[in-house]
């Protein structure tokens, strides 16, 4: 079963048609979602899923509890060290979810790090996302730097610059670029 991993901004609290009509073509096809915890764009692609009784969900929380779990569904707990927090503490969950998936829907309003890097950990990972621009109401497919650059170009550089310092781009971009020239190595 092919799985979805689905995320985006905590500042996403409502879901367009165009949302839904991607959600409803998951839905449609029976994949397995896997989805966070979080207020914002997990809990309304929750609310989203658990109105149509969509059953192929798990939602993954790092540590012993999640924060929302609408549907009742199936959880994956991460566990995360004691000595990581903030942050760190919650992009564990994201980077186990972007392992298990085989491909990533985000939704993304122009200023979520969080968000960006889902994107970044899908590519090192050798998949590819479909990010949702909120800010042009427009989907766009990543599958390589060269393609998150072009929506790059679309944002503000203050918000860009914010986005930067919390999850430093540059080293993010080096490491897609080192797993894929690994991975030609490994061809040869």
């Amino acid at each position: 079963m092919i799985k979805i991993f689905i995320g985006g901004s905590r500042h996403v609290k409502r879901l367009n048609t165009v949302i839904h009509d991607r959600l409803n073509n998951i839905i449609s096809q029976n994949f397995q979602i896997v989805v966070g915890d979080a207020n914002g764009a997990d809990k309304v692609v929750q609310q989203y899923l658990s109105e149509h009784h969509y059953r192929h969900v798990l939602v993954y929380c790092s540590g012993q509890v999640c924060r929302n779990n609408i549907g009742n569904w199936k959880t994956v707990n991460v566990v995360v060290p004691k000595s990581i927090n903030g942050r760190r503490f919650y992009m564990a969950k994201d980077l186990e979810m972007a392992k298990s998936a085989d491909y990533g829907l985000m939704l993304w309003d122009g200023k979520s790090a969080g968000t960006i890097n889902n994107i970044f950990s899908l590519l090192t990972l050798g998949k590819k996302a479909v990010l949702y621009f909120s800010q042009e109401k427009r989907f766009y497919t990543i599958s390589t730097i060269s393609d998150i650059e072009t929506v790059f170009l679309k944002c503000k550089k203050d918000d860009l610059d914010k986005i930067d310092k919390k999850i430093n781009i540059t080293k993010l971009k080096e490491g897609i670029r080192a797993s894929t020239h690994n991975e030609e190595l490994t061809l040869k």
